[in-house]
Protein backbone atom coordinates (compact mmCIF):
# COMPACT_ATOMS: atom_id res chain seq x y z
CA UNK A 1 0.00 0.00 0.00
CA UNK A 2 1.38 3.43 -0.91
CA UNK A 3 1.38 6.51 1.29
CA UNK A 4 -1.19 9.18 0.33
CA UNK A 5 0.24 12.23 -1.38
CA UNK A 6 0.32 15.49 0.60
CA UNK A 7 -2.45 16.96 -1.58
CA UNK A 8 -4.66 13.95 -0.82
CA UNK A 9 -4.61 14.50 2.95
CA UNK A 10 -7.65 16.34 4.23
CA UNK A 11 -6.99 19.75 5.75
CA UNK A 12 -9.93 21.40 7.49
CA UNK A 13 -13.53 20.77 6.70
CA UNK A 14 -16.84 20.58 8.50
CA UNK A 15 -16.72 16.80 8.60
CA UNK A 16 -13.22 16.36 9.99
CA UNK A 17 -12.35 15.76 13.65
CA UNK A 18 -10.26 18.52 15.16
CA UNK A 19 -11.77 21.17 12.91
CA UNK A 20 -14.94 22.34 14.61
CA UNK A 21 -17.63 23.71 12.37
CA UNK A 22 -19.01 27.18 12.85
CA UNK A 23 -22.70 28.02 12.73
CA UNK A 24 -24.69 26.59 9.88
CA UNK A 25 -26.24 29.41 7.86
CA UNK A 26 -29.51 28.71 6.10
CA UNK A 27 -30.74 30.82 3.19
CA UNK A 28 -34.14 30.73 1.50
CA UNK A 29 -33.17 32.46 -1.76
CA UNK A 30 -30.14 33.04 -3.99
CA UNK A 31 -30.06 36.68 -2.90
CA UNK A 32 -29.61 35.59 0.71
CA UNK A 33 -26.72 33.33 -0.29
CA UNK A 34 -25.13 36.31 -2.04
CA UNK A 35 -25.65 38.41 1.10
CA UNK A 36 -23.66 35.85 3.11
CA UNK A 37 -20.74 36.38 0.74
CA UNK A 38 -21.13 40.15 0.79
CA UNK A 39 -21.07 40.17 4.60
CA UNK A 40 -18.02 37.88 4.84
CA UNK A 41 -16.14 40.09 2.34
CA UNK A 42 -15.70 42.75 5.04
CA UNK A 43 -13.39 40.34 6.90
CA UNK A 44 -11.26 39.33 3.90
CA UNK A 45 -7.75 40.54 3.19
CA UNK A 46 -5.34 39.81 0.36
CA UNK A 47 -3.79 36.39 0.94
CA UNK A 48 -6.95 34.77 2.28
CA UNK A 49 -8.12 31.41 0.94
CA UNK A 50 -11.75 30.28 0.88
CA UNK A 51 -12.44 26.65 0.01
CA UNK A 52 -15.98 26.07 -1.30
CA UNK A 53 -17.37 22.56 -1.55
CA UNK A 54 -20.79 21.22 -2.39
CA UNK A 55 -22.78 19.79 -5.28
CA UNK A 56 -23.56 21.53 -8.54
CA UNK A 57 -26.22 24.18 -8.06
CA UNK A 58 -25.64 24.55 -4.32
CA UNK A 59 -24.93 28.29 -4.44
CA UNK A 60 -21.15 28.47 -4.59
CA UNK A 61 -21.01 30.94 -7.50
CA UNK A 62 -23.83 33.06 -6.05
CA UNK A 63 -21.85 33.26 -2.81
CA UNK A 64 -18.79 34.44 -4.78
CA UNK A 65 -20.95 37.08 -6.48
CA UNK A 66 -21.74 38.42 -3.02
CA UNK A 67 -18.07 38.35 -2.00
CA UNK A 68 -17.19 40.33 -5.11
CA UNK A 69 -19.93 42.88 -4.48
CA UNK A 70 -18.72 43.25 -0.88
CA UNK A 71 -15.23 44.01 -2.20
CA UNK A 72 -16.56 46.71 -4.51
CA UNK A 73 -16.40 44.72 -7.76
CA UNK A 74 -18.73 46.21 -10.38
CA UNK A 75 -18.51 43.49 -13.05
CA UNK A 76 -20.78 40.46 -13.21
CA UNK A 77 -19.47 37.29 -11.57
CA UNK A 78 -19.61 34.21 -13.74
CA UNK A 79 -18.73 30.62 -12.97
CA UNK A 80 -15.21 29.83 -14.16
CA UNK A 81 -16.08 26.18 -14.84
CA UNK A 82 -14.83 26.42 -18.43
CA UNK A 83 -12.25 29.21 -18.08
CA UNK A 84 -10.87 27.79 -14.80
CA UNK A 85 -10.05 31.24 -13.37
CA UNK A 86 -11.80 34.62 -13.28
CA UNK A 87 -10.29 37.68 -11.66
CA UNK A 88 -12.27 40.55 -10.21
CA UNK A 89 -10.78 43.87 -9.14
CA UNK A 90 -12.25 45.63 -6.15
CA UNK A 91 -10.64 46.56 -2.83
CA UNK A 92 -8.03 43.96 -3.91
CA UNK A 93 -7.96 41.20 -6.51
CA UNK A 94 -10.40 38.35 -5.97
CA UNK A 95 -9.24 35.20 -7.79
CA UNK A 96 -12.22 32.90 -8.47
CA UNK A 97 -11.02 29.42 -9.37
CA UNK A 98 -13.18 26.41 -10.26
CA UNK A 99 -11.53 22.99 -10.10
CA UNK A 100 -14.58 20.96 -11.15
CA UNK A 101 -12.98 19.75 -14.37
CA UNK A 102 -9.54 18.99 -12.90
CA UNK A 103 -8.34 15.64 -11.67
CA UNK A 104 -5.82 14.80 -8.97
CA UNK A 105 -2.51 16.62 -9.24
CA UNK A 106 -3.57 18.95 -12.08
CA UNK A 107 -4.16 21.79 -9.60
CA UNK A 108 -0.48 21.70 -8.61
CA UNK A 109 0.55 23.42 -11.87
CA UNK A 110 -1.79 26.40 -11.68
CA UNK A 111 0.53 28.93 -10.03
CA UNK A 112 -1.54 28.90 -6.85
CA UNK A 113 1.18 30.53 -4.75
CA UNK A 114 1.16 33.59 -7.02
CA UNK A 115 -2.63 33.80 -6.83
CA UNK A 116 -2.58 33.72 -3.03
CA UNK A 117 0.23 36.31 -2.91
CA UNK A 118 -1.61 38.62 -5.34
CA UNK A 119 -5.07 38.74 -3.71
CA UNK A 120 -7.72 36.57 -2.10
CA UNK A 121 -8.35 33.13 -3.56
CA UNK A 122 -11.83 31.57 -3.53
CA UNK A 123 -12.00 28.06 -4.97
CA UNK A 124 -15.08 26.13 -6.01
CA UNK A 125 -14.51 22.37 -5.68
CA UNK A 126 -11.72 23.44 -3.34
CA UNK A 127 -11.35 19.97 -1.88
CA UNK A 128 -9.19 19.32 -4.98
CA UNK A 129 -6.62 21.90 -3.86
CA UNK A 130 -3.23 20.72 -2.64
CA UNK A 131 -3.16 20.51 1.16
CA UNK A 132 -0.65 23.34 1.54
CA UNK A 133 -3.15 25.81 0.03
CA UNK A 134 -5.82 24.76 2.55
CA UNK A 135 -3.55 25.05 5.61
CA UNK A 136 -4.81 28.56 6.49
CA UNK A 137 -8.24 28.48 4.86
CA UNK A 138 -11.87 28.91 5.69
CA UNK A 139 -13.84 25.99 4.26
CA UNK A 140 -17.50 26.48 3.39
CA UNK A 141 -19.64 23.41 2.72
CA UNK A 142 -22.78 24.13 0.69
CA UNK A 143 -25.91 21.97 0.82
CA UNK A 144 -29.10 22.04 -1.23
CA UNK A 145 -32.09 21.97 1.12
CA UNK A 146 -34.88 22.70 -1.36
CA UNK A 147 -35.44 24.38 -4.70
CA UNK A 148 -34.28 27.71 -3.29
CA UNK A 149 -33.03 26.77 0.18
CA UNK A 150 -29.35 26.34 0.89
CA UNK A 151 -27.24 25.70 3.97
CA UNK A 152 -23.60 26.73 4.38
CA UNK A 153 -21.41 25.40 7.19
CA UNK A 154 -17.98 26.84 7.89
CA UNK A 155 -14.85 25.30 9.35
CA UNK A 156 -11.29 26.49 9.63
CA UNK A 157 -7.72 25.35 9.27
CA UNK A 158 -4.81 27.30 10.67
CA UNK A 159 -4.66 30.65 12.39
CA UNK A 160 -6.02 32.76 9.54
CA UNK A 161 -8.77 30.26 8.84
CA UNK A 162 -9.70 30.54 12.51
CA UNK A 163 -9.87 34.32 12.25
CA UNK A 164 -12.20 34.04 9.26
CA UNK A 165 -14.30 31.49 11.14
CA UNK A 166 -14.66 34.05 13.96
CA UNK A 167 -15.95 36.57 11.39
CA UNK A 168 -18.40 33.92 10.11
CA UNK A 169 -19.63 33.24 13.64
CA UNK A 170 -20.38 36.93 14.19
CA UNK A 171 -22.18 37.47 10.87
CA UNK A 172 -25.82 38.52 11.20
CA UNK A 173 -26.73 37.43 7.65
CA UNK A 174 -28.51 34.09 7.29
CA UNK A 175 -29.97 32.01 10.04
CA UNK A 176 -27.51 30.16 12.30
CA UNK A 177 -28.60 26.61 13.15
Amino acid sequence: MTEPLERDRPVGGADLPGFPAGPRRVTAAAEETERLGETLAAGLVAGDVLVLTGPLGSGKTRFVAGLARGLGVKSRVRSPSFTLLNEYRGAFVLHHLDLYRLEGPEADGLGLEELVDDGALVVEWGEKLPAWVREEALTLVFEVLSENGRAVTASAAGERGGELLAVWELMPAGEAR
